[in-house]
Formats: C-alpha cells, structure tokens, sequence
C-alpha cells in the first residue's frame, strides 16, 4: 500500500525533529573531532524502533536510556517538532530532499559505520548514493602536479563507472569534480561541511551548479549552517564511510585529508595514496599513507583492480587509449608553428614565457600567439605570473 504524502512527512518531522534536538544528532558532533563520537541516535532507534516511537515514549523511558535529563524533557515535550516542521518547509520549498536512515535511496555503505548520519539533505539525483562510490580527496592548496592527476584520475575512474566523490572544497576536491564532469559518463557527489543552500567557497559556484545537474550534493547539516572549521572532519567521515575507497593525492602533514584517510582505514575501506614530490610539503600525506601499507596509484588501473571481484565485473567496460596514443593524436592536430612550443613545456615544471621565447627562437608575437592557441586546445594551461605547462594527458 502507497503511502500518503502526509504520512511520509509526518515520518520525516519525527525523524528531523529527532537530528535537531541537542544532544542526540550532529549538533553535539563536534565532539567528533576530538574522537569522542556519539551513538546516541542510533541506541535510541534500536530500543524504540522509530523516530515516532522516541517522541512517544514516556520520560521514565527515555531516562532509563541515560540521556543527559534536557534531551529526554526536549524530546518528551515534543519541542523539536514545531522547529522540525519548519526546517522541512524551507528544505521542500529550496529544492531539497530528506533521506533518513530507512529509506532504500540512503546510502546503504554509510549505514555499515558506528555513526551514520541520522538525516541527510541531498540535491540532485539521489539514487548515485548507492551506486559504486571512490573518493578523492586531498589539499587545498596544490601543485599544479596536484591539480593535474586529480582531474585526470576522475575522469577515468568516471569513465569505468565510478562515481566520483569529494567534499566539494577549493583545490583538489574541484578537481575531482571537475574530472568527473568531464567525462561524457561521468557522475559525481559533492559532500558539503555546511547547510546545503550554501555555497562554499563563492568560486565553486559553477561546479556546485554542474554538481546538481549531474550527480548529487548531499549535507548533514540544517539549512543555513555557517562553514564552521570543526564541521569538515565530521563530513570527512561521509566522505570515506560511503565510499569503496579513498585516494589521496596531496596533503600536508596535518591535512584534513589524512583524517579522511585514517577514517576510511577505521572503516575497512581501501586507502589509496598518489605520490608526490618528497621535497613539496604537500607530498607528506600521501607518501606517508604509502609506506604505511596504502595502495600507491599511479593510474585509474591500480584502483580498480583493488576493488571487490563483484563491482570489477560490474564496471562499464571502455576501450583503453595509452597515453602514448593520446600523445600522437594531439601531435597530429598541432600546427606546425605550434608544436616546438608544445614540446618545450613538461606537466611537472612550469616555464615562463620569457624563457619560452629564448629557447625557441621565436619573436615573443609569435610565441604569445602560438601559446594561446595551444591554451584554447586545451592541451597546456597558463598559470599565474606567465607561467606555462602542459596538460596531463
């Protein structure tokens, strides 16, 4: 028999009202960074056997749970409820969906941690939730290195049939997304450290876009949450319990990545580290994730044939082009002026533009000309300061 609307709302204010209330859902989360997790939530539903069930019990019940005495009064009064009822309005009036713990879209490996988030806020097409999942995460601040093999390694995983997941913030995890989208098959879930009608950071706002067209942005948080610091590891731990496991490209020694990592270890997720430079202090976390027994990466191949024999066989198959053959196809389409300039430049080290002109032997006209052609096929990027390199292939 098909539930009613009022009914299912009704369901969803139980369960709301429940997150919402102090001391019992992630407002008391915090803690979380401090590796003093609640429970709270999850012992009350397997002793009451539903949200509704909770806010009917009677006080002596809910004490004999030994919640602190303002939870279980908040909670038999029923307060949380009215706050609850308005929250859904303006998360149903934003566009927004309410996924509690059992409904089949919740994804079902983020069910399997000790402490699942007991609601999430999701935008875009929540059935990618329970789809098969890697995460990619890494600094906020990385080398043009960094940036490269972030974007390349999403876009073939997303070519396999990965969906591609990561926290949405500036640096590696844009990349990611970026990658991902980039893929004509491509899939990706952004997991945010704040409520879902916010945008962050502001230069993010055309992938958040992209993200809600084609693939999922999902937030434990209430509508209207402030980016607080203490909010990212609490995502961080979405980000690697929905996930089948967590590649690391850049991190310093105390990244948030790393927790990210170390979570998903905690998790029994596979750990993946891509390796850096071990003079950039941004090549710590991964290098260190590797010699502590993580997976070293150096293309999409090293994860996927780390992943379960079921979920290999499900994966779309596509035909492999080398990156040799990548190579020889964009050589073809370069102009003749084009390519003693294309070959001057390398994806690690960056060459400015007075140093092109020396060592090419072309005027800085035709050196400037022939770089702009080459940007706009977007076969090497100009970074800050007039500097050059290529595109990872």
């Amino acid at each position: 028999m098909k539930k009613s609307s009022s009914f299912i709302n009704q369901s969803l204010i139980y369960g709301l009202g429940l997150a919402l209330n102090y001391g019992v859902g992630f407002l008391l989360l915090p803690v979380y960074s401090r590796m003093m997790p609640t429970d709270d939530y999850g012992k009350l539903l397997r002793e009451f056997g539903s949200p509704g069930a909770i806010f009917n019990a009677s006080l002596t019940a809910l004490e004999a749970q030994r919640l602190p005495a303002a939870v279980a009064q908040a909670l038999h009064s029923r307060q949380p409820l009215s706050d609850a009822a308005r929250e859904l309005a303006q998360a149903q009036a934003a566009g927004c969906r309410l996924l509690t713990w059992d409904e089949p879209e919740y994804p079902s490996r983020l069910r399997e941690i000790y402490d699942p988030p007991p609601l999430l806020y999701v935008r875009g097409n929540a059935e990618l939730l329970n789809r098969h999942v890697i995460s990619i995460v890494g600094s906020r601040r990385p080398t043009p290195y960094g940036n490269q093999v972030a974007e390349r390694l999403a876009r073939d995983l997303a070519d396999r049939g990965l969906v591609i997941a990561s926290g949405l913030a500036r640096g590696i995890d844009a990349c990611a997304h970026k990658g991902a989208l980039s893929s004509a098959l491509g899939a990706t879930i952004g997991v945010l450290g704040c409520g879902i009608d916010v945008v962050y950071p502001k230069e993010n706002k055309k992938i958040f876009q992209e993200i809600e067209q084609r693939g999922a942005i999902i937030s434990e948080f209430p509508l209207g949450t402030f980016p607080a610091p203490q909010n990212f590891p609490i995502r961080n731990r979405i980000i690697a319990g929905m996930a089948l496991g967590v590649v690391v490209v850049e991190g310093a020694q105390y990244s948030g990545s790393l927790i990210t990592a170390r979570l998903g270890m905690e998790f029994g997720r596979e750990v993946f580290g891509v390796p850096g430079n071990v003079t950039q202090p941004s090549s710590f976390g991964p290098n260190q994730l590797i010699k502590q027994g993580a997976k070293l990466v150096a293309s999409w191949e090293d994860v996927i044939e780390e992943l379960p024999t079921p979920v290999r066989a499900e994966l779309m198959p596509v035909e492999a082009v080398s990156q040799a053959e990548r190579a020889a196809l964009i050589q073809q389409t370069l102009a003749p002026a084009e390519r003693p300039l294309y070959d001057l430049l390398s994806v690690d080290q960056a060459r400015h533009v007075d140093e092109i002109v020396e060592m090419s032997g072309m005027t800085s006209s035709e050196v400037l000309a022939g770089l702009f052609d080459l940007e706009l096929k977007g076969v090497i990027r100009q970074l800050p300061g007039k500097q050059f390199l290529k595109v990872l292939l």
